[in-house]
């Protein structure tokens, strides 16, 4: 008689099938390929998009008399920063003096100095004795209200200028007192200086007093040629006649392209194309990520990209530093009918945490059946695209958009040989002797900002959260 004893647990008899063997054998359910950098692309679905048929879009504007980009650039070498001679004709006295020697000799006489928050270079009332360019820094422009209080009226930064209607006025004054608000580098002209470059350039001199003689032509407030119009009369006097002039050079926008060459070799695709196409899932990510870099551009291109097409004018700074609900206020101050914000997600938080503070919770609202946050009833959408500095610092963007509204437009063309999308085609290239197929990828795209209005930018917003000396948040 024997006795069966139970085999251990570390020597059991497979009896059936295991599982991962039969995977081999079974038809799987499957997700297709995924890709973690698709984000929502806002911008790209909330830009009208404008047919380019010739490849080239042409902005006409109205004739306006403010020349140049508005801002002074620098080059900074060593801690130490100079002006570009040539940049000194963004200050309207010098704008059409055309003599890069003098500018050269002028910008010579520019010494750096700097500042720390809370220090006045200017003060209200005072002879002008300075011309000022603001190579970084924030300062505050402040004014006496109507009931004696202190206001702050305007921001200047990095690429301002303030002082320069001493070039033309020995007897100007300060209109406003100027005070730092943070650490503040600056290259200042002093009157001495500017003295005795006049005395060694008489040419510099002249065009000086010609430009103070010069009558001022009428602009209107953005600076246009004004029309002539009369109301209100009786009887019948004589209209004085008018045209509208025009921009003898407008921009014009050539569409960009952003290409990339898929490659995949025929033994999978033809062994490896059940139950998903091989060709089209590495087709559909590379679409995908074409798209991704067509809104990276639309954000950070520098020819079209909307952060370096706004108007100087259009730019303003944060009061503080975090975005507060006064912040887009003054943002949407400056243009009618903003259709959208654009702000990086952690701007997007930054204001959500301002609002808080002060008890504030805006309504969200429903756009394409989505919640987005919103401001003043304006969308608020998210975009990664926008760049956030070291010192955690971004911008938001302001826009109003379409033709029509004489807004921000996106550019394409459709029709294209072999479009796959509108504005993207796919081209085959061949098979090359290592058996793989090469499909040629491209998309063409721009943007274009009709008036300068269309588009402002919120700039050195923080988004960085802010500790006590305890060490909270």
């Amino acid at each position: 008689m024997s006795i069966e004893t139970p085999a251990s647990t570390e020597h059991q008899v497979q009896k059936s099938l295991s599982t991962v063997a039969a995977r081999n054998l079974a038809s799987t359910t499957k997700s297709e390929p995924q890709m973690q950098s698709i984000t929502s692309r806002w911008l790209t679905k909330m830009l009208p998009w404008v047919e380019v048929s010739g490849g080239v879009y042409r902005v006409n504007r109205r004739l306006t008399y403010t020349l140049g980009s508005g801002d002074v650039e620098f080059i900074t070498e060593g801690g130490k920063s100079r002006v570009i001679p040539q940049e000194l004709r963004e200050l309207p006295a010098l704008r059409d003096f055309a003599d890069d020697d003098a500018l050269s000799s002028l910008a010579s006489q520019f010494e750096q100095n700097e500042y720390e928050p809370g220090e006045v270079l200017a003060e209200f009332g005072n002879s002008m004795d300075q011309v000022v360019l603001v190579v970084h820094g924030k300062l505050n422009k402040i004014s006496t209200g109507e009931y004696g209080e202190q206001q702050v009226v305007g921001i200047l930064s990095g690429g301002d200028y303030f002082g320069d209607a001493m070039l033309t006025e020995t007897s100007a004054i300060w209109p406003v007192t100027i005070k730092t608000v943070t650490a503040t580098t600056v290259l200042a002209l002093p009157r001495a200086s500017l003295s005795g470059i006049l005395d060694r350039i008489p040419a510099l001199r002249q065009h000086l007093e010609q430009y103070a003689a010069a009558p001022t032509q009428p602009q209107n407030k953005q600076g246009e040629a004004s029309i002539t119009v009369e109301s209100g009369h009786t009887g019948e006097p004589q209209l004085q006649g008018t045209f509208v002039d025009y921009e003898m050079q407008p921009r014009e926008y050539e569409l960009s392209v952003a290409q990339s060459v898929l490659r995949i070799h025929t033994r999978v695709a033809d062994l490896f194309n059940n139950p998903m196409n091989q060709v089209d899932q590495q087709l559909r990510l590379t679409v995908e990520a074409l798209r991704e870099r067509q809104e990276h551009d639309l954000v950070n291109n520098p020819e079209f990209g909307l952060l370096h097409n706004a108007d100087s004018k259009q730019r303003v700074d944060t009061y503080s530093g975090p975005p507060t609900p006064d912040d887009l206020d003054d943002l949407l101050s400056m243009r009618r009918s903003t259709k959208l914000l654009l702000a990086h997600p952690k701007a997007i938080a930054a204001f959500g945490r301002q609002c808080s503070a002060r008890g504030l919770y805006p309504d969200p609202v429903d756009v394409d059946g989505s919640r987005v946050p919103a401001w003043r009833g304006v969308p608020i959408f998210p975009c990664s695209k926008i760049p956030v500095s070291v010192t955690g610092t971004t911008s938001i963007l302001a826009m109003r958009t379409g033709e029509k509204d004489q807004g921000v437009v996106g550019l394409h063309a459709t029709g294209i040989p072999d479009e796959y999308e509108p504005g993207l085609n796919v081209r085959f290239k061949g098979i090359d002797d290592q058996s793989i197929i090469s499909y040629l990828v491209s998309a063409y795209y721009s943007a274009a900002v009709l008036v300068p209005d269309a588009l402002g930018i919120l700039d050195n917003v923080l988004v960085s959260r802010q500790q006590d000396p305890a060490g909270a948040e």
